[in-house]
């Protein structure tokens, strides 16, 4: 585990209680030492701070994606608490956003979700044998990969989670609490719009009109289905 954050008492305060549950904890308090520490060791998870000054949390987490951690998770922390900040934050590769001040158990919860969820993944090869196939869609959790029209998706860990819990049973209506429970391991409903700019971002990726998605389509005031039928109206 790998605690970024220049605010020494927060960092104690994190480890603290992450050492209670048994986890092996790393600190940095920079964007450079977090970048060599985690190409190094390849935590299991990340909690990343926005603000780290000269390299920001941002700039770190985007040098995490495209190295030896791509599919590490990173949870961010952040004093900001604005939409435009999560959705930044969350699509730029974080797969959490916590906001300061945090509650440290809550935090070790959601962590440990995130952990669970990976391990069980990795553990179990997602049904290793599984290929999900629709017209012009292609999932395969052999690779994890996600293929449109022949050319490959490339997903976050959370975004091809989210897509596998939809596509397995298409046209089911999944209400938000139902979904974010199951791709973040959590009782806690957590933060909406975590679950929201996922659905964004893999709509972006996925749809030619992400305002007229065919894939993954809201039914509102309930929730979000899988459909592999004709674009609707979001």
């Amino acid at each position: 585990m790998l605690v970024v954050d220049d605010e020494l008492d927060i960092t104690e305060l994190i480890t603290l209680y992450l050492q209670r549950e048994g986890y092996t904890v790393h600190t940095a308090d920079n964007g450079e030492d977090a970048l060599r520490i985690a190409e190094t060791l390849i935590p299991d998870l990340i909690v990343l701070d926005m603000n780290l000054g000269k390299m920001d949390g941002i700039e770190v987490c985007r040098s995490l994606r495209s190295g030896a951690c791509a599919d590490v998770p990173i949870v961010f922390l952040s004093c900001k608490s604005e939409d435009r900040d999560i959705i930044r934050g969350l699509s730029e590769g974080g797969d959490d956003y916590i906001t300061k001040p945090f509650s440290p158990g809550q935090l070790v919860a959601r962590i440990q979700a995130h952990i669970r969820r990976r391990r069980t993944r990795e553990r179990n090869g997602e049904d290793a044998a599984a290929v999900l196939s629709f017209p012009g869609l292609e999932i395969d959790f052999r690779t994890l990969e996600v293929r449109l029209n022949g050319d490959k998706v490339a997903l976050s860990a959370k975004e091809f989670e989210l897509l596998s819990v939809l596509a397995r049973q298409p046209n089911r209506v999944f209400p938000l609490e139902e979904l974010y429970r199951r791709v973040w391991q959590s009782d806690s409903m957590g933060d909406t719009r975590t679950l929201m700019v996922h659905v964004s971002n893999l709509r972006k990726k996925m749809e030619s009109d992400p305002a007229r998605p065919r894939w993954v389509q809201t039914v509102r005031g309930f929730g979000y289905r899988f459909s592999p039928g004709t674009p609707g109206d979001d």
